[in-house]
């Protein structure tokens, strides 16, 4: 006889409970690390924190190499960089999945990481690095969230009605558009909260509260 769905997932559960112990290296107010915690999150895992200060980045250093988080180590396999860390927990543990199964959604899903992280990013960052060119690039920003807002129309998610890594890479950032928290004084967080409203946006008002259930 064949397996129920609730046995299923029983199975998927208990592999994943079972999993060798994940360590997130991590630093308050990362939104890279925030990437990797809300895939943790859907998949059912958990990590062990590892808190690194920005002014010491000795321990992820010897970890992997460079001072950038978020970087995980498991039974001896350490991967740096959020996407790529993404991408190993979807091949690590697949289900529930953040990428589609098929290739063609998949396809799109990785041109938005692509877009997001090459395209989206540069614009506050400019605006940290050059800010002489501020008004320029905050009207990009406005731009771009016409575009998410639009996305977000008749479906819950940026990809679709699932839960996919475009969500857990971009809600990081997009959430500023809403609300930041009176702790996180970031400067990079300050940019994202001064040139991002969710005003005129419903859409992309209601992703931003339905995916920070998640974190």
């Amino acid at each position: 006889m064949g397996l129920c769905i609730a046995d299923i997932d029983r199975e998927q559960h208990r592999a994943a409970s079972s999993h060798a112990m994940i360590r997130l290296y991590r630093a308050p107010w990362s939104t890279n690390v925030e990437r990797v915690t809300l895939a943790l999150a859907h998949k059912g895992l958990e990590a062990e924190p590892v808190w690194i200060d920005y002014s010491d980045r000795s321990e992820v250093e010897r970890v992997s190499g460079q001072g950038l988080v978020p970087v995980i180590e498991e039974d001896g396999t350490v991967v740096s960089d959020s996407l790529a860390i993404l991408r190993h927990l979807e091949e690590r543990y697949p289900a529930p999945p953040l990428f589609p199964a098929d290739r063609g959604r998949r396809a799109e899903v990785d041109v938005f990481l692509d877009w997001f992280d090459r395209v989206w990013k540069a614009q506050p960052n400019g605006i940290e690095t050059h800010p002489s060119l501020t008004a320029e690039l905050s009207a990009v920003m406005d731009r771009h969230l016409n575009v998410f807002d639009a996305m977000l129309r008749g479906r819950d998610h940026l990809m679709g009605e699932d839960f996919s890594a475009a969500d857990c890479a971009a809600y990081p950032f997009l959430k500023y558009a809403l609300s930041r928290d009176p702790g996180d004084d970031e400067a990079f967080h300050v940019i994202l909260d001064e040139h991002q409203s969710v005003e005129g946006r419903p859409a992309l008002a209601a992703w931003i509260s339905r995916v920070s259930e998640r974190v």
